[in-house]
């Protein structure tokens, strides 16, 4: 759980995902349209990628992908991301976090 922590704060945007994942792909698209460049972890192919995943789902990603942190915090997977995009928030997390300058 450490490195994925230690991971999840390197960067303003994280996203922990697989590369067969179609929703993790969204909302990596998502989060690139407001000019936010997200550091990504694809789990299926990084060498520690069934541990982070086993990491991720203690944290309460169910399911484990796409987990995103924000702001050196973990806000969710695509659900939080998207009610937070729908409430018209998703943007201002992004400028605190420093991941995006309007």
């Amino acid at each position: 759980m450490d490195m994925v922590m230690k991971l999840g704060t390197s960067s303003s945007v994280v996203i922990f995902t697989k590369s067969s994942c179609c929703i993790s792909h969204s909302i990596e698209t998502l989060i690139r349209s407001f000019g936010a460049n997200p550091t990504i972890y694809e789990l299926d192919t990084h060498p520690n990628g069934k541990q982070m995943e086993k990491a991720l789902m203690e944290l309460g990603c169910q399911p484990s992908v796409p987990a995103i942190f924000i702001g050196k915090e973990l806000v969710g997977g695509a659900n939080e991301i998207m009610s937070l995009n729908v409430r018209g928030k998703l943007k201002q997390l992004l400028i605190r976090a420093n991941a995006i300058w309007v």
